[in-house]
Order: C-alpha cells, then structure tokens, then sequence
C-alpha cells in the first residue's frame, strides 16, 4: 500500500484547515499605519498581504492612496473588504487612534536607534508602521512611534519595496508570536 505523496500541492480543503490550525495558534493582533503611500499596486499588495497575516486594521495616514483606488483593486484582489481601514489623517492622528485600540506603535525605517527587524519587540498587539515610497516614515511618524526597526540588507541595494518591507515586517510579527507560543 503506497501512502501520498507529501510533497503534493494542498488541495483547498487542506489549505483551510492548515490556516485555520494557524489562526487557533495566534492571538497577537496586528495592524498596519501607511504613512503616504501611494502607489496603488503597493496599497493593493500590503492589502492583500494584511489578509493574509490577519491585519485587522489598517490606517491611512498622509496622502496614502485608498485600496479603493482601481489599480489597488487589481492587486488587493477584493481583500480590502476583509480589513477595516481609515480614510487618510494626519500621521500623529493614526499613531494616537492606534495607541488607543491597544496597539505598540513600531516604525519600520532606517534610523540611529533602530533595532534590526528580528530583535525588535513584534509580540502581542502591535501597529507596523511603513512610510511612502520615497522618503519612508516622516520625522513626525518617527517621533510618535514607540520603536523603530528596520530591515538587514547584505546586498548592493539600499532598500525594497515598500509593499515587500510590510510582508516582511508582518512575517516576522508572527514569526516571534508561533516561536514564543511554541517554547
């Protein structure tokens, strides 16, 4: 008698119940501030990205383009409709609204005091913060927040998409969770 193969692609039943087996094990809550984002691709991808890491809210801070935009839409994928978000305030406005839902506010940019990604405190209930394409987290995001960390890089390049420094930020935001849960 053969067994299958283990290194088949899941089907859609199976996927359920691993990410649902995942969600039992997670209790951190986890939401996002866009300070100024604008490219809709990248408001569509951190959107659908959020879904997927159970973002449950997102805040739209600057000039942050709104995942109702059509061209986010082409990258969101109708996942806007799984995460409550905010129409754009002012940085300080979300930083506050965050902080009064229970969040630890944590910026992910480049600065003197900021602690590399996988040594910052991601745990529990925590808001990523992430700044517009150009010129990341803006001096009053930075001074609202109550950390800063960023992201190691060892190659020639000096930074990464905006929506590919969320995904990574918010792996690792759950990544501490499962590993401290699983200790």
């Amino acid at each position: 008698m053969s067994t299958p193969n283990p290194r088949r692609q899941l089907k859609p039943t199976d996927v359920k119940r691993l990410n649902r087996t995942w969600r039992r094990n997670t209790e951190g809550r986890l939401a996002l501030i866009l300070e100024s984002v604008t490219g809709p691709f990248n408001i569509g991808s951190i959107f659908r990205t959020g879904a997927a890491f159970g973002v449950e809210t997102v805040w739209l801070a600057g000039n942050a383009t709104p995942p109702t935009n059509p061209k986010a839409q082409k990258t969101a994928l109708g996942t806007d409709r799984l995460v409550e978000w905010h129409e754009p305030v002012p940085v300080t406005e979300a930083v506050r609204a965050a902080r009064e839902e229970g969040f630890r506010v944590v910026a992910v940019e480049l600065t003197g005091d900021a602690v590399p990604l996988h040594e910052a405190k991601l745990d529990g209930d925590v808001c990523l913060v992430l700044g517009s394409e150009d010129h990341g987290c803006s001096p009053a995001c930075l001074e609202a927040a109550d950390s800063v960390a960023y992201i190691p890089q060892v190659g020639r390049v000096g930074s990464v998409n905006v929506a590919v420094a969320a995904a990574i930020a918010m792996a690792e935001a759950r990544r501490q969770e499962w590993a401290s849960s699983a200790g």
